[in-house]
């Protein structure tokens, strides 16, 4: 009996086989190797078209919405010269959902994490602090609000995207969070519905 080894497609591969036949959009379309099984994950997400003017009067600043039932993270600049989409994971119950508007005080970097009094009384066994690095759950970046507690943030739990499955935050891929911080300004408004 022959065996036929199944070729292995990896990521960058197939971003450019993507990209070449015009198939893959940033943040719509994402492929990720899984090394253990030597197979190509490619997740797909039913983002719907969304216009800045029926939530945001002007584009100072730049605006984000997040829409918490489609999961997914609008972003237009200030200019709006383009419009990104990204995949999040979004609060586990409504309890732990806050909508309406915030803005962006403050980015960081490396974010350190604490849990917050809330967390801790429905979990008492959580660390009291998480440093930066690769336990930490806000990931490597992290867009403060000025609601307190609540993050826009990468994750190193790849598995939580697309899915409610935060305590009140807002994930992101940690490559899709970099992008992001990078165009996101402090001030930059913020909606969540």
């Amino acid at each position: 009996m022959t065996k036929i080894n199944k070729p292995v497609i990896t990521r960058r591969q197939f971003a450019a086989s993507a990209a070449a036949f015009g198939v893959a959009a940033p943040g719509i379309l994402r492929a990720q190797e899984d090394p253990a099984q030597g197979t190509v994950v490619i997740r797909t997400n039913n983002f719907s078209g969304r216009r800045w003017q029926e939530y945001f009067s002007s584009l100072r600043k730049g605006a984000i919405l997040v829409d918490i039932e489609g999961r997914t993270l609008h972003f237009w600049p200030e200019g709006e010269a383009y419009h990104k989409i990204y995949p999040v994971s979004v609060p586990l119950t409504e309890d732990l959902t806050r909508l309406g508007r915030t803005t962006i005080v403050r980015k960081r970097i490396g974010p350190d994490w604490r849990p917050t009094p809330s967390m801790l009384k429905r979990n008492p066994d959580l660390p009291k602090y998480v440093p930066p690095g690769p336990e930490n759950p806000l990931g490597t970046h992290a867009l403060y609000l000025s609601w307190q507690y609540y993050r826009i943030h990468g994750t190193n739990d790849t598995r939580k995207i697309g899915r409610q499955s935060s305590n009140g935050c807002i994930g992101l891929y940690n490559d899709d969070i970099k992008e992001l911080f990078g165009l996101a300004k402090v001030g930059t408004q913020v909606l969540l519905i």
